[in-house]
């Protein structure tokens, strides 16, 4: 029988009978971590601790608001004002108060279990973007679980684990970790809602618990940075609506209940800060801002399009 092959020359090392596939002890973690959600949150824990925990207690202020956020939670602390935002001698109406109160809560925590110079350490102040970054990785899992196998929501969890921007704003003391936090939250449980209402699950006594979690999700993200979380769920919901030619299933959001619920928690900082600076925070974290931003964008020309994307994104 003729040979088809080369033989190989003296010395030379042979071809491995039973090649050996790096993919393969992929797959058997994967396989190991996917056979419970215990297993895959823990995964997914462990994912993220290990991503966005280098460098989160050694780098330095590198952001112009970071260190602005630090400082006028800082003074929040120092003052025990929990309503005003201050830095140094101004207001700070950037941004409502979610953020400071969460920044707050870790420097206290801190400065309870026994952490000299907490109010000094910025990486305290990073705390809640941490938390935040984790949580939305998480909250993916529990999203795409609605969608897809375990397996494959731990696939799209670890793809937003590893994205370059969550690994540096879950080390930035700002808010889009956990605006982030939010906004998936609110999609994933209006991704349930919706979905239960395609396949006709309990049609009369819809559950409380995804529309609990959807507008307290929208509650938590105006605290944290205004309507911006308003134009996400919104234009969702109008695209839904557009694609059935209806929306019936919003009821299922328990929209009375949950508009009360959500005001609940947002009117009353709200109502204080009002009463305490009048219209500025308003006029500040609106009009002053996007004025700003418009100005900017004029001297670039800008098309005028693009200031209320600005005004929404600001």
């Amino acid at each position: 029988m003729v040979e088809t092959f080369a033989r190989p020359r003296f010395g030379e090392p042979r071809e491995p009978k039973n090649l050996v596939n790096p993919g393969n002890r992929l797959v058997r973690m994967i396989d190991a971590v996917t056979i419970s959600h215990a297993r895959a949150v823990a995964f997914l824990l462990v994912c993220g601790l290990l991503l966005f925990l280098p460098g989160f207690f050694t780098i330095p202020p590198i952001d112009r608001d970071e260190a602005r956020f630090a400082q006028a939670t800082k003074q929040m602390v120092e003052s025990g004002d929990y309503v005003d935002i201050r830095f140094q001698d101004d207001v700070r109406y950037k941004k409502p108060v979610g953020i400071y109160w969460l920044q707050s809560a870790a420097v206290e925590t801190a400065s309870a279990v026994g952490l000299p110079r907490a109010q000094l350490r910025i990486w305290v102040y990073r705390i809640p973007s941490l938390i935040g970054a984790i949580g939305a990785v998480l909250l993916t899992y529990w999203t795409a679980l609605a969608f897809v196998t375990r397996r494959g929501a731990v696939f799209a969890a670890l793809l937003i684990c590893c994205s370059v921007l969550l690994g540096a704003e879950a080390r930035l003391a700002k808010t889009d970790a956990m605006l982030l936090f939010t906004v998936v939250a609110a999609m994933g449980a209006l991704a349930r809602v919706y979905l239960s209402w395609q396949r006709g699950e309990d049609p009369e006594h819809p559950p409380w618990g995804p529309p609990a979690i959807f507008w307290t999700a929208l509650a938590g993200g105006i605290l944290i940075k205004g309507p911006l979380i308003l134009m996400f769920a919104g234009l969702t919901i109008i695209a839904l609506a557009i694609m059935d030619r209806g929306a019936a299933w919003l009821w299922r959001l328990r929209p009375v209940w949950g508009l009360m619920w959500m005001l609940v928690l947002v009117l009353p900082w709200f109502v204080l800060i009002f009463l305490r600076a009048g219209d500025t925070f308003f006029a500040d974290s609106v009009g002053g801002d996007m004025l700003s931003k418009i100005g900017a964008q004029e001297s670039h020309g800008a098309p005028p399009g693009l200031y209320l994307l600005l005004l929404f994104i600001q």
